[in-house]
């Protein structure tokens, strides 16, 4: 069937104008877009040397910094260079770092990918029971790595806890979408109730690996759930980094196919998407970024939902520069919110996950009741 005879008081061509990857409804923002995503990098790298030089001991990063190639060398450092400051900021403070900004990186632009293919700002990973099934698959390693488990653990190594939270993610986003999705059409409403039922669900088992845990694996538990970035090092950006990273270099192809979805999924096919393949691609990659992000930090929530709202409003709706403009701003969000989290209450540390569930649960209700006419709650 010819578009015009699906929309027959529309002109030829105005789908693919609607689409256009430069085009918003306020004017074209490619240009603004563009020097925001120019300043967000600066940003993240004034925001990567102030966390680097934050902490009970102050360091001079800048005279650190053109030594930092010497971690891959066999190279021996300059005797003017502080043995003690090199430790602290290359062993402690910089994989933390690190791995703040790929996890900020992905929750946001997975919250991004959500939004945009369910077409509501209120999806989220952790809002509709993703974080709480990639939560489920990582306690079964922790809890029973050594156990039933340990042939698994052997295989996998340091991958077993993030391939489980993965598997968690990926089999929760799949029954949130069955249960959401009648007729083609998904049922946001539907979504959000499924997501707290399910989330109940994984909590009780979750809650029933807790009562068989000893106090090593209670630790662990109990570090995830929170969320923290206490326990970074290599090993841990090791594990989560080829997952996230893959993540995060795939969903820029999926911008032109999302950017069809704002019209509706049968306008979108009658351009040519693929939607099926579209939706399967990006729930496999969100479950993938938020299963690895879990497994090593556990659950931080509201990244993804504050961070692309920010951003829509700043620079409108299109994709192809809404996904790395919210890479670059969920990193230094993390990273900073990070920051404060091991200063605000030195020598003590308060875990991540509070901060962000404080500025990010006030906005979430701004935004519900902002669209609570058009979501049907």
């Amino acid at each position: 069937m010819a578009v015009g005879e699906t929309f027959p008081n529309a002109r030829p061509g105005w789908l693919a104008e609607r689409t256009g990857l430069a085009a918003a409804r306020q004017g074209d923002r490619a240009a603004l877009a563009r020097s925001l995503i120019l300043l967000l990098a600066l940003v993240l790298g004034v925001t990567v040397l102030g966390s680097l030089a934050t902490g009970p001991i102050t360091v001079p990063v800048l005279d650190l910094l053109p030594h930092v190639p010497k971690l891959f060398t066999a190279e021996e450092l300059p005797a003017s260079v502080s043995m003690r400051d090199w430790v602290v900021v290359t062993e402690i403070r910089l994989p933390r770092v690190v791995l703040g900004a790929l996890i900020g990186a992905a929750l946001a632009v997975s919250g991004a990918v959500m939004q945009g293919l369910f077409r509501n700002s209120l999806a989220d990973p952790g809002i509709v029971g993703v974080s709480a099934g990639a939560g489920l698959g990582a306690a079964l390693f922790i809890v029973l790595g050594n156990a039933a488990l340990a042939p698994v653990m052997a295989v996998l190594g340091i991958y077993a806890v993030p391939i489980a939270a993965f598997a968690g993610g990926l089999i929760n986003t799949l029954l949130l979408y069955r249960i959401g999705t009648r007729g083609g059409f998904t049922s946001v409403a539907t979504l959000l109730l499924a997501g707290i039922a399910l989330g109940a669900l994984t909590g009780a088992a979750t809650g029933l690996l807790v009562y068989v845990a000893d106090d090593q694996e209670l630790r662990d538990l109990q570090f995830w759930g929170l969320g923290s970035l206490a326990g970074a090092n290599w090993e841990k950006v090791a594990s989560a980094a080829p997952i996230i990273l893959a993540m995060l270099f795939a969903t820029p192809f999926l911008a032109r196919g999302l950017n069809a979805l704002t019209l509706g999924e049968a306008a979108a096919a009658h351009i040519g998407i693929r939607v099926q393949r579209l939706k399967n691609i990006s729930i496999l990659l969100v479950a993938a970024a938020t299963g690895a992000s879990v497994a090593v930090s556990g659950g931080i929530g509201f990244v993804g939902i504050v961070v692309p709202h920010l951003l829509r409003l700043t620079i409108g709706p299109d994709h192809r520069f809404l996904l790395p403009a919210a890479a670059l701003l969920g990193a230094i969000l993390l990273i900073a919110a990070d920051t404060l989290a091991r200063t605000i209450v030195a020598p003590a540390e308060l875990p991540i996950g509070i901060i962000t569930a404080f500025a990010g649960a006030p906005f979430f209700l701004w935004i519900l009741l902002k669209n609570r006419g058009l979501s049907g709650l």
